[in-house]
């Protein structure tokens, strides 16, 4: 059974990877960018300007939701991160143009994550994904993700500035308890040995620190202090930024940035993709914040993704890591 899973496994990333057409890597894989007209005192338009995502070529469901095509056994799935993204690249488009089209999938976007919505075993509201998941062990579904509350979080805000629809800033209220809760109580949070506050993006013991998922997860506990004011909401999103202050450079192998803290002997870089996004957010960190550190950390990042050597280096090493951990 284990074999056959493995062979599963690499004819489907063979087939997003290596084959021509559709995949879930042709909503993924935008070209990341900061998005010039954010605002670190208000909330506006999303960090990131998503703005492929906003018309994603792939595929939808009869009422207008993007789904993407994982292959193999798992298919086409709704997947909650990339419904709100697609919806904050709506927003965006919607702030600069006004168009009602762009309204209108702002609308539908909320609306559909008001519907899935739902209380785990734990009784803690969140988004999950209804399809098994290769992450070091197997992820059954259905589970959830800190980066999914984060961003569906971010998405029901704006929905509720635009139209003051009461149902969705309920809807992230009641959403935003997964970060107050721990892991082992059916959050998303998790408290370190040195008592750095964490949100994860997957639910795996040990916790694996992934960075980009972390990053854009706290935007969102970010963006319920714009929305609402209230210090609760400030007060964990300081804590969680001077976690990423006292821990980012344990994602700098001195070549390239690490993709999470994995805790093995081989440790996991970045893909190129995800090289690039980490710079890219830490560009927005430095805005928000005015830190230092997101900008002297971005500055060397990009350093090493202007070296070829270290980019080939980069990708040999991320494949011999999946070879032997995945």
């Amino acid at each position: 059974m284990l074999l056959a899973n493995r062979i599963q496994y690499y004819r489907r990333i063979a087939r997003a990877y290596l084959l021509p057409g559709q995949s879930q890597l042709t909503f993924w894989h935008e070209t990341p960018e900061l998005n010039p007209h954010l605002r670190s005192d208000a909330l506006g338009e999303y960090y990131m300007t998503f703005a492929t995502k906003a018309d994603y070529a792939g595929h939808y469901d009869a009422k207008g939701i993007p789904m993407l095509d994982y292959h193999g056994a798992i298919g086409r799935q709704y997947n909650p991160i990339a419904v709100a993204q697609w919806g904050l690249g709506n927003y965006n488009l919607l702030r600069r143009t006004g168009h009602p089209s762009r309204r209108e999938k702002v609308i539908r976007c909320a609306d559909w994550l008001l519907t899935t919505l739902d209380q785990n075993s734990s009784g803690v509201w969140v988004w999950s994904h209804h399809f098994d998941w290769e992450y070091r062990d197997m992820l059954r579904a259905p589970w959830n993700s800190g980066l999914a509350q984060g961003q569906a979080i971010s998405l029901l805000l704006r929905a509720h500035l635009e139209t003051r629809n009461a149902n969705y800033l309920g809807a992230a209220r009641d959403a935003f308890k997964a970060f107050e809760r721990a892991v082992d109580d059916g959050g998303v949070a998790f408290t370190d040995a040195s008592g750095d506050w964490w949100i994860e993006e997957y639910i795996v013991h040990p916790p694996t620190h992934i960075l980009n998922g972390f990053i854009w997860a706290l935007w969102g506990v970010y963006d319920m202090f714009l929305a609402t004011g209230e210090n609760k909401y400030r007060q964990l999103y300081e804590r969680g930024v001077r976690t990423l202050e006292h821990n980012l450079e344990a994602y700098d192998t001195g070549f390239w940035s690490l993709y999470e803290q994995s805790g093995t002997r081989l440790r996991m870089l970045a893909s190129p993709f995800y090289h690039r996004l980490h710079i890219v957010q830490l560009r927005v960190m430095h805005r928000l914040t005015g830190s230092p550190v997101f900008a002297r950390v971005a500055d060397r990042w990009e350093r090493y993704q202007a070296s070829a050597f270290n980019r080939t280096r980069a990708i040999l090493c991320k494949g011999v890591f999946k070879i032997l951990y995945y």
